[in-house]
């Protein structure tokens, strides 16, 4: 009999860091899963706090590294973008690593506010300010900068935005431009809709902040939407950006930042194959090489890594709820939730993450299907980043089969719509949060149960009185 975990040993460099198996249970970065599931339940997302330091604390070294190496003379500013998750407990646990923080709404201000009150952040923490801003945004960013928040830096992102802050703002402010870069050959459009055009980069300067006491252009800023990745397309696009910060830089003696926008990736399989440390250098090298041409000096560099951060910190977990065998070959397992309403980058962006059986690891495996509880027929995971194809254990129907998609804590929640209505009224699974004390001992709580109906009757609007709203 072929089981379930001589398929994983023969296929992976089984166990590894984070992933191992004691009494044919899985363990995620030494949380017995299985004890999570018997206090809680399924469906469920799970949070471990301490990767989110791990991460950080990873590319800090990855720069501390490379700069060294290359005897580069800028400094090194680690921002998290907010983006990828906004919970109070995700933005706590970073800002325990001496980071900066990047905001892309107006909604992302009363969170600084808050973690401010809190004393999670200071006045002197970068707060660097991208996005297409409303009114409200722009508004709020001239309090903050009212207010003392020093570093608190809008990305100028189109030839107008600076008429507001010119208006509202009473101090010195420092400031940025975003380019916009062009996108991957592949996309549908040639260059991005957000940032402004290479062209008019040093005509912003000159003719709306040089002669400005108030403003001072301190950063050149890009983001790359496909990610760090050595690829042409990556290194073409960071050496036109780094060429034109030098054609800035000569003009401009104040400038000396970049924001390399477009993060590390997180692994999409069991097995990582990426080269953080490599990569690190090599964008190092490249920055200084073109300066070093350009005759200029290097730039401090800030990178606004999200799925990064917090990524890997996250896994959902549910139940086989049973199986149906739909014609000869096709044999589907059905779960406790849904990918549309709880992964929706599953559905789409048909992204993959780890998968892996949390029990059963002595029985046979057999290949399957995964459906979802909603009705759409896109509600399913059929294919792994190593294989075309799923398999888990057969399980006997007395005993129940749970499986975790695992490295799933950016983006899903927001994407999802945390707390409100989902496809089919399938409610927002429970959310674990699970640390460590002093001493290694892993201490778990329930950060939210799992949406109940009467929430999903409010939102809708049954729970209000005849003429109300």
């Amino acid at each position: 009999m072929d089981k379930y975990t001589d398929l994983i040993h023969q296929t992976f460099d089984f166990p590894t860091e984070e992933f191992t198996v004691e009494n044919n249970e899985l363990q995620f970065n030494g949380i017995p899963l299985m004890d999570i599931i018997r206090e809680y339940g399924t469906p469920l997302k799970l949070t471990y706090l301490p990767k989110i330091s791990s991460q950080i604390q990873r590319a800090k070294q990855f720069f501390k590294q490379g700069m060294e190496n290359l005897d580069y003379k800028g400094t090194y500013t680690y921002c998290y973008c907010t983006k990828s998750s906004q919970f109070s407990f995700v933005l706590e646990e970073a800002l325990k690593n001496d980071i900066h923080i990047e905001t892309s709404s107006s909604y992302d201000i009363p969170i600084i506010r808050a973690l401010h009150k809190r004393g999670k952040l200071t006045k002197d923490t970068y707060i660097i300010c991208n996005g297409f801003k409303r009114e409200l945004y722009r508004q709020w960013i001239s309090e903050l900068i009212n207010d003392g928040f020093r570093n608190c830096m809008p990305i100028l992102d189109h030839l107008g935005e600076i008429d507001y802050y010119k208006e509202h703002v009473t101090e010195k402010t420092k400031v940025g431009i975003r380019v916009a870069s062009d996108e991957e050959p592949k996309f549908e459009f040639y260059t991005s809709r957000l940032g402004v055009r290479y062209g008019d980069v040093i005509e912003l300067y000159e003719k709306q902040i040089k002669d400005d006491p108030k403003f001072e252009l301190k950063m050149l800023h890009y983001f790359i939407n496909s990610g760090i990745k050595d690829t042409s397309y990556y290194w073409s696009e960071l050496s036109r950006f780094v060429h034109k910060y030098a054609e800035l830089k000569k003009v401009c003696p104040e400038l000396d930042s970049i924001d390399i926008g477009g993060g590390f990736p997180i692994k999409t399989s069991i097995q990582a194959d990426y080269d953080y440390q490599y990569m690190t250098q090599e964008i190092l090298r490249t920055i200084k090489r073109i300066c070093n041409e350009e005759g200029v000096p290097e730039p401090n560099i800030f990178t606004e890594f999200g799925i990064f951060t917090v990524g890997e910190s996250g896994a959902t977990i549910y139940s086989i709820l049973d199986e149906k065998l739909q014609n000869d070959k096709e044999l589907w397992y059905m779960i406790d939730g849904s990918f549309i309403t709880n992964l929706p980058d599953a559905w789409a962006l048909n992204q993959r993450w780890p998968l892996l059986a949390v029990n059963h690891w002595n029985k046979e495996y057999r290949k399957v299907q995964i459906g979802g509880m909603t009705c759409d027929s896109q509600d399913y995971y059929n294919s792994e980043m190593h294989s075309f194809q799923v398999f888990l254990p057969k399980y006997p129907k007395k005993e129940p089969l749970y499986i975790g998609f695992f490295h799933t804590g950016a983006y899903q929640e927001s994407l999802s719509g945390y707390g409100g209505i989902k496809h089919c009224l399938i409610p927002a699974p429970k959310h674990i949060l699970v640390d460590r004390a002093a001493d290694g001992q892993l201490k778990t709580w329930q950060f939210a149960p799992e949406q109940s109906s009467e929430s999903m009757m409010r939102i809708l609007g049954y729970e209000t009185q005849p003429g109300e709203r």
